[in-house]
């Protein structure tokens, strides 16, 4: 049985309308629940979820998502869109599921490649994030010089640097970086 977060179980299922490459909420009675939990940015009279909020909310029932045609678009054929329109989709929806299943809220990073900014739990919205985690997908070489430089930012911005590693067979690992001088 999958793992669902006591605070999505507190959201019922809702429909959003994939108009272009962007999902869209325009239910207005959702749209403070939604936002309330950390999903999609307020454009005007709708929230725009990013397409690994969308695949969570998919995922774990809570979302249907409909074409404008009023046809239900299934997880798979979403996923294959958004993986056309950005190479590391999969990767941010495979790190977004396992840390909204652990309770944390879930936000997007500050530019640092693959990277989502992680509230502690019963912290958002009142605080900021704690944590930047930014993805390695096991058997991909990164160079030390981008860590390096990633992390000594987040250091600046006061935030722990956390780097989150997907094994071949999906399970996520998390490496707390610190900067170290030799």
């Amino acid at each position: 049985m999958q793992e669902v977060p006591e605070s999505e179980e507190q959201i019922t299922p809702f429909s959003a309308i994939l108009r272009g490459d962007s999902v869209r909420v325009a239910d207005r009675e959702r749209l403070g629940e939604l936002e309330g939990s950390g999903y999609g940015s307020k454009e005007g009279d709708e929230l725009v979820l990013r397409d690994y909020e969308a695949l969570y909310l998919i995922y774990v029932k809570k979302l249907e998502l409909l074409d404008e045609a009023g046809k239900s678009v299934t997880f798979e054929k979403f996923a294959e869109q958004a993986q056309t329109r950005a190479s590391d989709s999969w990767t941010r929806f495979v790190i977004y599921r396992d840390l909204r299943s652990r309770g944390y809220v879930v936000r997007e990073g500050f530019g640092f490649g693959t990277d989502l900014r992680v509230y502690e739990r019963g912290d958002y919205p009142k605080k900021p994030a704690k944590y930047v985690v930014f993805a390695l997908d096991e058997g991909i070489e990164k160079g030390m010089g981008d860590l390096q430089k990633s992390v000594r930012e987040m250091a600046k911005m006061g935030k722990e640097a956390i780097i989150a590693v997907i094994e071949r067979r999906g399970e996520v690992i998390y490496y707390k970086v610190s900067k170290a001088r030799f």
